[in-house]
């Protein structure tokens, strides 16, 4: 997949302040958001600061303070809406999406995080 970044993409102007969203966590790096289409009771979008489109786009390109701020960033978001495991949390599902095949919609990377309810199997057989 080449990596043609799309600063139109609805996640660039999110970035920029032309659309406005539910914060959950803001960092040097990186932004969480609540999904506008929540799939469960948590839905939260993390996404780089960065031009990147997808996830291994960021793996081989960002900068090392990305990366770390980035993971971080999904720790905290897991930890601040309980879905982590632990004292409360009974988990939850990362999902992110590349391309054609993956379905991908925003050609943004970004990191689902969904819990607080238990979610089923992660694909059909189909």
């Amino acid at each position: 997949m080449p990596y043609d970044y799309d600063d139109q993409n609805i996640f660039a102007k999110i970035l920029r302040g032309e659309i406005p969203n539910d914060t959950v966590l803001e960092t040097e790096h990186s932004l969480a958001f609540n999904d506008i289409a929540p799939q469960a009771p948590v839905h939260v979008l993390v996404i780089p600061k960065g031009a990147y489109v997808c996830y291994d786009h960021f793996a081989s390109t960002a900068s090392d303070a990305e990366i770390v701020d980035f993971n971080r960033s999904v720790a905290d978001v897991c930890r601040m809406t309980g879905v982590a495991p632990g004292a409360d949390g009974a988990g939850y599902r990362a999902i992110t999406n590349c391309g054609e095949d993956g379905v991908q919609e925003v050609p943004h990377f970004h990191l689902h995080i969904l819990g607080g309810r238990p979610l089923g199997r992660m694909l059909d057989k189909s």
